[in-house]
């Protein structure tokens, strides 16, 4: 166990002593997948200007293919593939045709590059209203061929906006420590499994990364000098920086909504206690100074409160503490609780737990009255480290379910339909989702 780790002995290896993100979730609206609920979107396909040109169309159907899987994953829409192509000569008369077909907004764009700017990629890109005949969206995507991926992202998350009026989270990435080279590394791929990049050098041990919240940046405890230090990845500079170096123990705990503060685990000749670090003027607080050992550390939306794990009442329990008054309060009481992260509507927290000592690590839900508490996981491996969705309505996981190894899932925020993100060699540890 982390924390018990944590509480005997304030030492190298807390591997998996994890602290994850934020966000909202939608328990008690109905989160299950209903396609016939669902807006319909038809999709008319993407397009390529020259149907001769082989790459073009290769190119074109990648782009759209992305799209495509992004508004399946949002949830949000019932996707109708393949329909007839638009008929722009005959506008009024291809949308009645799909209205008929129940089908409420029409998708296609029309992917070209320039002989002149090869690598330079355009996707004029169209969502019709059926009713309205008014274009939702038309706008054209410029790319290179590097980022065509990101871009076709960045045009499901804009149709998610759209229609909606929340943010789409195909733009996103999970940052996570993995051992495959024999020593833990940081790594980030792309919420949907593409695009893996090892982050870290340290042939140590690093671990628990956190994302700023405008995801330029990722924190993380790293043993590269021989003791567990804050560093940081500066992914626009391409470089890592220093951040807390000292003996005793440095956790990175979570990044304040305004990436003004952090919270992290410090010892110092006592106990493991919560501090609260300002970024720009280097001040640090001491948060907590109990009996016993507290940890893992998180922020609220708001910026407002931080919960926690402690064991000062027995085992390790989840607490929130108002950071002005200083007041706590403990929110569970089972056998055993860590890692707890609040939704970005503040309303729920989630955590890693067990009921009693004969039962497996799974995810749990409670409510921040404590009134509510719910199980997200159960009869499927050991289940650790969770991390929510920047738009709250998923959560990222860590769980040995399909023969042990340790690997990343993400499940809907009540639990159904866990899926692995990506086959990755060697174990995963305490995913953390950007914002």
């Amino acid at each position: 166990m982390r924390f018990l780790k944590l509480f005997l002995a304030v030492s190298i290896l807390l591997p998996l002593f994890a602290y994850a993100k934020e966000s909202d979730v939608y328990i008690g609206v109905s989160s299950k997948y209903n396609p016939d609920s669902l807006p319909k979107i038809g999709l008319a396909g993407f397009l390529p200007s020259n149907p001769q040109d082989a790459q073009l169309k290769e190119t074109a159907f990648s782009v759209g293919d992305v799209v495509r899987a992004d508004l399946m994953r949002s949830r949000y829409f019932d996707i109708q593939d393949s329909i007839t192509p638009v008929n722009i000569q005959a506008l009024s008369k291809s949308m009645a045709e799909y209205q008929k077909q129940g089908i409420q907004y029409v998708l296609f764009a029309e992917v070209s590059t320039s002989p002149a700017a090869p690598d330079v990629w355009e996707v004029k890109t169209f969502l019709y209203d059926t009713q309205s005949l008014k274009a939702v969206l038309a706008k054209n995507f410029r790319s290179s061929t590097k980022s065509l991926r990101r871009t076709a992202h960045l045009i499901s998350d804009q149709i998610v906006l759209l229609l909606t009026g929340k943010r789409g989270i195909a733009d996103t990435r999970l940052a996570f420590a993995n051992n495959s080279t024999g020593r833990k590394e940081i790594y980030m791929v792309d919420y949907d499994g593409f695009n893996l990049k090892k982050l870290t050098k340290d042939n140590s041990i690093a671990l628990l990364p956190r994302w700023s919240a405008d995801a330029t940046k990722i924190f993380y405890t790293t043993y590269r000098r021989g003791n567990p230090d804050i560093f940081y990845i500066d992914l626009k500079e391409g470089k890592i920086k220093p951040l807390i170096k000292g003996s005793g123990l440095n956790l990175i705990g979570g990044v304040s909504p305004d990436d003004k503060r952090i919270v992290l685990t410090m010892s110092r000749g006592s106990n493991p206690n919560i501090y609260l670090k300002e970024l720009d003027s280097g001040l640090l607080s001491r948060l907590t100074d109990g009996y016993g050992v507290d940890g893992s550390p998180s922020f609220s939306p708001d910026g407002k409160f931080i919960t926690f794990v402690s064991n000062r009442a027995g085992n390790p329990q989840i607490y929130v503490m108002n950071l002005e008054t200083k007041d706590t309060r403990r929110l569970t009481r089972l056998n055993w609780t860590d890692t707890p992260q609040w939704s970005p509507s503040g309303e729920w927290i989630v955590f890693a737990g067990r009921a009693s000592s004969s039962h497996p690590i799974d995810i749990f839900l409670i409510d921040i009255t404590g009134g509510q508490l719910r199980q997200l996981t159960a009869d499927s491996g050991s289940n650790e480290d969770p991390s929510w969705s920047p738009d709250g309505r998923f959560i990222a996981f860590t769980t040995t379910r399909g023969g042990g190894k340790r690997q990343i899932y993400v499940m809907d925020a009540d639990g159904s339909a866990p899926h692995l993100v990506a086959n990755i060699r060697g174990d995963s540890f305490t995913p953390s989702w950007s914002r």
